[in-house]
């Protein structure tokens, strides 16, 4: 009897504690987090070479190159919020960016996975859509803030490498790896011609309207009405639906196609996300299609299906589209699981890595860029600097 009192008590005190756990890890002040991750992400980028991006090109190179896309993007949404710290935002881009087109002098595989030298590129200049389209998008993403002169003609001779690509490649559906096309990628791309757009005043419509149909028809896998994450050159499917690709393609389809954009995020959140006691998490795929963990997608914990980098991406996809409650959710995951460090330099997650914070702090702040790419007007031409 003592025993089963024990016990019971035991229950009683579990079900009273664990809806309540969330609150021991709740951020509900998205700002104050933001504010000392942008401090570290801004310290890491002026500081150019350091151990987290030395760190960071050992685990993946390609994660290098996505940390300063979502390093550019944060950066430029934060100038656009705060209009006092403009010039300082800025400073971080500028640097993030000049940085990256240093290193890509030593040519395109240096963001790429060794896998990228197993073959030659079918695109005859034999570029990767990886890393001009998301070139282009810190570019475009810097001036459309505020357009500064020396980066006029590499914004316009970018973009004019990621239209011949998707112009030439069979179906518009251009390469990352040899024989290899991603549609993460393929969105950053098209993306990046509508930012691009309202930058300089040219159109890329009649190019981003049949990229559309291409995707509509050839990439959208049938059982989950969800885009495949990879294809052949050809445009034969490669993987399935993931959602360390579809959290954020939805996001960059805003600028180009709200509505697909709208019906791709809320069908993978049916489909992927997770609520529980507060806690919010994603899985990479939809129960009808499973796949095996990659590099990209990372570890999957079992029986909750909970996916590192779907879970990481799901934080842009919620932000994006203003789901609050998912939102609230996976910043409270990370609390609890990711284990916040602070220090002199600001915020970081332990269980992260530089991309990681990246990414999150990107989520935090997204929503002025993509307004003024969504405007129907261009940018002013005469706000340009140095």
């Amino acid at each position: 009897m003592r025993f089963a009192k024990q016990l019971l008590l035991f229950l009683l005190a579990v079900a009273v504690w664990l809806p309540c756990l969330h609150l021991v890890f709740a951020a509900p002040d998205h700002a104050a987090l933001a504010a000392p991750l942008a401090s570290r992400q801004r310290t890491l980028a002026l500081a150019d070479d350091t151990p987290e991006r030395a760190l960071l090109r050992r685990m993946n190179p390609e994660w290098d190159l996505m940390s300063r896309t979502f390093g550019v993007l944060a950066f430029t949404n934060l100038a656009l919020s705060q209009p006092a710290r403009r010039a300082e935002h800025l400073e971080a881009a500028d640097a993030l960016i000049s940085q990256t087109l240093r290193d890509e002098t030593n040519g395109h595989l240096f963001f790429l996975l060794p896998y990228g030298r197993r073959a030659p590129f079918h695109d005859q200049a034999q570029r990767s859509l990886f890393v001009d389209g998301e070139v282009a998008l810190m570019l475009a993403a810097r001036q459309l803030v505020e357009p500064r002169a020396d980066f006029t003609e590499p914004l316009r001779l970018r973009v004019n490498e990621v239209t011949r690509q998707l112009e030439t490649a069979p179906l518009h559906l251009a390469e990352s790896y040899p024989d290899e096309g991603w549609t993460f990628c393929n969105t950053i791309a098209v993306a990046s011609l509508r930012l691009s757009d309202r930058v300089d005043g040219r159109s890329h419509d009649d190019l981003i309207a049949r990229w559309l149909l291409s995707a509509k028809e050839h990439l959208v896998e049938p059982k989950t009405g969800l885009l495949r994450s990879s294809f052949r050159h050809g445009g034969a499917p490669l993987d399935g639906p993931e959602g360390s690709t579809l959290w954020l393609a939805a996001h960059m389809l805003q600028v180009v196609d709200a509505e697909f954009a709208e019906a791709q995020y809320r069908t993978a959140r049916r489909e992927l996300a997770h609520l529980a006691l507060g806690f919010g998490w994603a899985a990479e795929w939809p129960k009808v299609l499973r796949n095996v963990d990659d590099v990209d997608s990372g570890p999957t914990i079992p029986l909750v299906e909970a996916n590192a980098g779907s879970s990481g991406l799901a934080l842009v996809g919620a932000a994006a589209f203003d789901d609050d409650e998912f939102l609230d959710g996976l910043v409270t995951s990370l609390g609890f699981a990711a284990f916040p460090v602070k220090d002199a330099t600001g915020l970081r997650f332990a269980a992260g890595n530089q991309l990681a914070d990246a990414v999150l702090l990107y989520s935090l702040v997204e929503g002025p860029l993509w307004a003024r790419a969504r405007a129907k007007t261009p940018a002013r031409l005469t706000e340009v600097t140095r």
